[in-house]
């Protein structure tokens, strides 16, 4: 079947969806599924689509990856919209990840094991809210991933608010340990500062 435009001429063909199997999606078929769209994530062996972000969404992955570029020593590496492959049908795609450098396999890398994952970031969008404040954190440190932060919109003032996660091994759930206005400021993982009002500035 081919999609028709308002001219009754021929364009692509209709996208088909992926039918699921009766088990559900596993974290290695996003590799193998044709013609997904961009950071298509994996929740519970579902398949989860990203609607287009926002400008905020946008300014504020590119503060926190490049700060976190800049300020990292130099065993650490910093990626976005990387997946994590959880378990066999969770692979989800955080925002934001730092890792240790010697966790990179190569150029076509795809995804990174949780085990590697030292910080995972979400910036949450209106289609993520849900997602982003209980099912992926709660997802993140059952599979022990240490830190955790979750960024939301101010609404006054249209600024990024950092609300600040550490893992409780013994539990495998996060403690709040702050929150974040105007400028973050933590020691772990590593000696972090950032200009959160910078987020909208040209040249920072």
């Amino acid at each position: 079947m081919s999609a028709t435009t308002d001219d009754g001429l021929h364009d692509e063909p209709a996208y088909r969806w992926p039918i699921p199997p009766p088990e559900g999606w596993t974290a290695d078929d996003l590799d193998r599924i044709p013609g997904l769209p961009p950071h298509t994530e994996l929740i519970d062996g579902s398949l989860v689509f990203r609607s287009p972000q926002t400008r905020f969404h946008g300014r504020t992955m590119g503060l926190l990856d490049n700060t976190l570029l800049e300020q990292a020593p130099e065993h650490l590496d910093v990626d976005r919209e990387m997946t994590v492959k959880l378990d066999p049908k969770n692979r989800p795609e955080p925002d934001i990840v730092v890792f240790p450098a010697d966790a990179v396999t190569g150029p076509n890398q795809t995804w990174y094991e949780p085990e590697d994952i030292l910080l995972a970031v979400e910036v949450v969008s209106a289609d993520s809210r849900e997602r982003d404040r209980e099912v992926k954190p709660r997802k993140y440190a059952a599979a022990g991933v240490p830190h955790f932060w979750r960024v939301e919109q101010d609404d006054d003032k249209g600024l990024p608010v950092v609300y600040v996660y550490e893992l409780d091994p013994a539990t495998k759930s996060y403690g709040l340990t702050g929150i974040c206005h105007d400028r973050l400021q933590v020691a772990v993982p590593f000696d972090i500062e950032i200009d959160l009002t910078a987020v909208n500035r040209r040249g920072r």
